[in-house]
């Protein structure tokens, strides 16, 4: 019998800012956005807008960094949920739920004008094309 394997990479532009809830009496965080993925075709480009949910701390990452416009990269598995409303309708929500997310776009100059990326690593001092031995530990959200 042959394994199953759901993982998606998606690469695109918030369309809204996320928004966080808090599940459990306050425990978990739930973060929620939209990505809005474009692919090119002979009849022009093509958008789809993507439902992502973020969980725990990666939810608390995504919420505090990222905001409508910005360009981001999302890995994570396809989810698809059917519920029922408090009217009794009966929906399915097809959404992405994040296990890991890069944020795409560069810093605006800042005071210093160094313009960084967000998803820079801090410098370890080592000699460009040699690896870096320094931990950086579990601090970095990204």
């Amino acid at each position: 019998m042959a394994g199953s394997y759901n993982r998606i990479v998606l690469v695109g532009n918030l369309t809204r800012d996320p928004e966080i809830r808090y599940v459990d009496g306050g425990g978990k965080a739930v973060t929620k956005f939209a990505l809005a993925v474009n692919r090119r075709t002979k009849a022009g480009d093509d958008t789809m807008f993507i439902d992502i949910v973020a969980w725990d701390r990666l939810g608390e990452i995504c919420n505090q960094y990222l905001k409508k416009g910005m360009s981001a990269l999302v890995e994570g598995r396809l989810a698809i949920r059917k519920y029922e409303t408090k009217e009794g309708e009966k929906r399915t929500a097809v959404e992405v739920v994040a296990s890991d997310m890069q944020m795409l776009d560069k810093k605006s100059a800042g005071a210093n004008g160094d313009g960084g990326s967000y998803g820079a690593r801090p410098s370890t001092g080592a000699a460009p094309g040699e690896a870096a031995e320094e931990d950086v530990g579990d601090e970095i959200p990204f």
